[in-house]
């Protein structure tokens, strides 16, 4: 009854979501960004499984997105790295 206030799926597949930086940057896969949490350092951001991760390129460690986000703006805690 309620399910028009729902997304709605492509073929049955939740989307995956938007993420942006500190400062509002969107952010995929492939780019570059200094983490602010976790001494990670600079980071690749990676997809697997259908989920965002950081991988530190120091030392391979690997975050969930989730670990990342702002609780006061939403945002991730990181800054992108602009050429």
């Amino acid at each position: 009854m309620f399910n028009f206030f729902r997304k709605k799926k492509e073929n049955g597949v939740k989307p995956m979501p938007e993420i942006s930086d500190l400062e509002g940057i969107a952010l995929k896969e492939g780019d570059l960004v200094d983490a602010l949490r976790y001494d990670l350092g600079r980071c690749k951001i990676v997809i697997e499984d259908k989920k965002y991760f950081y991988e530190s390129l120091t030392t391979g460690e690997k975050v969930s997105w989730a670990k990342m986000i702002d609780a006061a703006t939403n945002f991730q805690k990181v800054r992108k790295v602009t050429a």
